[in-house]
């Protein structure tokens, strides 16, 4: 991928983190000697330094604490689009709970990942936004609003996935001092205190719309407005929808950054990383990458995603290395796409008629977006398993033309515009037909252009569709029906314990 250097920050925001950035030039870290972590953290670039340690715990959300839980494949396995896989129902059992609606609080089937890694991102952009309030005297005008304005996108961004995952979680602006004890907010404030706390930082205006290729990777103005389209959305938030549809069409409205990429299989190569397409990825890298077994899997690198996904033995004659064969794609996906439709061959492997072992739930078709190709890790310095070079995608220009084409059609606003916005995505796969711009036929677009990506499962629920798409399949593997109780997952036994009678467990 371009340019990733591997950064080391000590203990200072609270363990040893390493961290991983999308350029050269983004930070050199030199780690704190005696001066307290206060006094470090008082200069403009030292305060760089900490807010790459915020970036640090999205990077972990494929790894997720071992849990083996990608942020995308956690979204994905409780949609209609992929079986969880693995070697059977006990293999990363909190997937396969997930997936059948009967997640509990206990260590075996709790989602206790991205609860961990997200409340690190939180805490660590608390610290940051301290250190900025400390500093302020240091900093000029501009230093201060850009990095509050990212460390506060970032906050919301960690938040939102607590959000939309648990729901009623603790919620705090500044880090807790002991007993380490926060109030336990409903969905519902949490969801309007992020979005004010958001809304806050974009209207600084003081993070770039997209920043240059040697801070490639931080949260941009237009990142923070995707975040915000998406909170806006998901909550049905009809009161902010305005505003949300001004932010993407002002991402529209910069076609000196951003675009379709003509070619949409392109997206997913290395070289259609940060491309015009590209709006936000989580970065990894395998030149040089030292990310290991032996240390914790903390050191920086690749990911483990591909790995995950593909065929187990791989396909050797394709290229295709070997995988641990989850996310096994549906057969019902695959046969979705209409007739020259170029993004069914660029989102589905199909390794039918090839020489694999087969495990639980195959059916021969595989996320071809994060497939372990062997050239993806062939540069890596430590464990192959673990330092695949795929960046996550995690907003494309793509979604920025469909939600902009659904908060028009939402709030009755120009339809020719939204039928426009909706075709240009159409049209890009090969397809010369025009569709009509209704709110099914966009879900139904998204749904197209998302596979594997973390979008539909949070659609359907968002659109009201989860209960009646979400129902037992005729293989036997779901046998439960998605129901409003199942919005939020179980909040980790361990939290609950640890909270000490002030954490309230959801009624999942």
């Amino acid at each position: 991928m371009k340019s990733i250097n591997k950064y080391i920050i000590v203990a200072a925001l609270a363990t040893p983190l390493a961290l991983t950035s999308c350029s050269d030039s983004f930070l050199e870290v030199t780690p704190p000697d005696k001066a307290t972590v206060d006094e470090y953290f008082s200069s403009y670039d030292h305060i760089i330094e900490a807010m790459a340690a915020t970036y640090n715990p999205m990077r972990q959300y494929d790894w997720n604490n071992s849990q083996y839980a990608p942020l995308t494949l956690c979204s994905d396995v409780m949609g209609d689009d992929v079986w969880p896989g693995g070697s059977g129902i006990s293999d990363n059992q909190h997937l396969h709970k997930m997936f059948n609606f009967e997640s509990t609080q206990n260590s075996s089937d709790a989602l206790s990942g991205i609860w961990d890694q997200s409340f690190k991102g939180v805490r660590n952009a608390n610290d940051v936004l301290r250190y900025i309030d400390n500093s302020k005297q240091s900093l000029t005008d501009a230093q201060y609003n850009t990095l509050s304005a990212e460390a506060r996108t970032l906050r919301a961004f960690y938040y939102m996935q607590l959000w939309k995952f648990y729901g009623n979680i603790p919620f705090y602006m500044e880090n807790l001092k002991a007993p380490y004890i926060a109030e336990q907010k409903q969905a519902d404030e949490v969801y309007e205190a992020v979005i004010s706390d958001l809304e806050s930082a974009i209207s600084l205006n003081a993070l770039p719309m997209k920043w240059d290729d040697d801070n490639i990777g931080r949260m941009s103005q237009a990142a923070a407005y995707m975040i915000y389209a998406e909170m806006v959305m998901y909550q049905n938030d009809e009161a902010r929808y305005q505003k949300a549809l001004s932010f993407m069409q002002q991402i529209i409205s910069d076609t000196d950054n951003y675009d379709l990429n003509p070619d949409y299989a392109g997206i997913f190569l290395e070289s259609g990383e940060w491309t015009k397409e590209s709006i936000f990825e989580i970065c990894y890298k395998d030149d040089n990458a030292v990310r290991a077994w032996g240390d914790g899997v903390v050191n920086a690198g690749g990911t483990i995603y591909p790995r995950l996904i593909g065929p187990a033995g791989g396909v050797p004659e394709d290229g295709v290395d070997n995988g641990w064969g989850f996310e096994p794609v549906r057969e019902e996906t695959y046969n979705m796409f209409a007739e020259g439709d170029s993004r069914r061959d660029a989102t589905v492997y199909d390794a039918r008629k090839a020489s694999y072992t087969k495990r639980y739930q195959d059916t021969g078709l595989w996320l071809k977006k994060y497939l372990p190709y062997t050239e993806n890790n062939k540069d890596q310095k430590a464990d192959g398993d673990l330092n695949f070079n795929n960046n996550l995608r995690i907003y494309r220009f793509a979604e920025t033309l469909l939600n902009a084409a659904e908060l028009l059609v939402r709030t009755n606003g120009d339809q020719t515009k939204a039928q426009e916005y909706l075709n240009r995505v159409h049209h890009r796969a090969g397809l010369t037909d025009n569709r009509a711009a209704t709110i099914d036929n966009i879900i139904d677009e998204r749904h197209l252009e998302f596979v594997g990506e973390g979008k539909r499962y949070w659609d359907l629920v968002r659109t009201g569709k989860a209960a009646s798409t979400l129902t037992p399949d005729a293989y036997g593997y779901r046998t439960n029906t998605w129901s409003e109780s199942k919005k939020y997952l179980p909040i980790p036994l361990s939290e609950i314990d640890a909270a000490h009678g002030t954490l309230k467990q959801n009624n999942y």
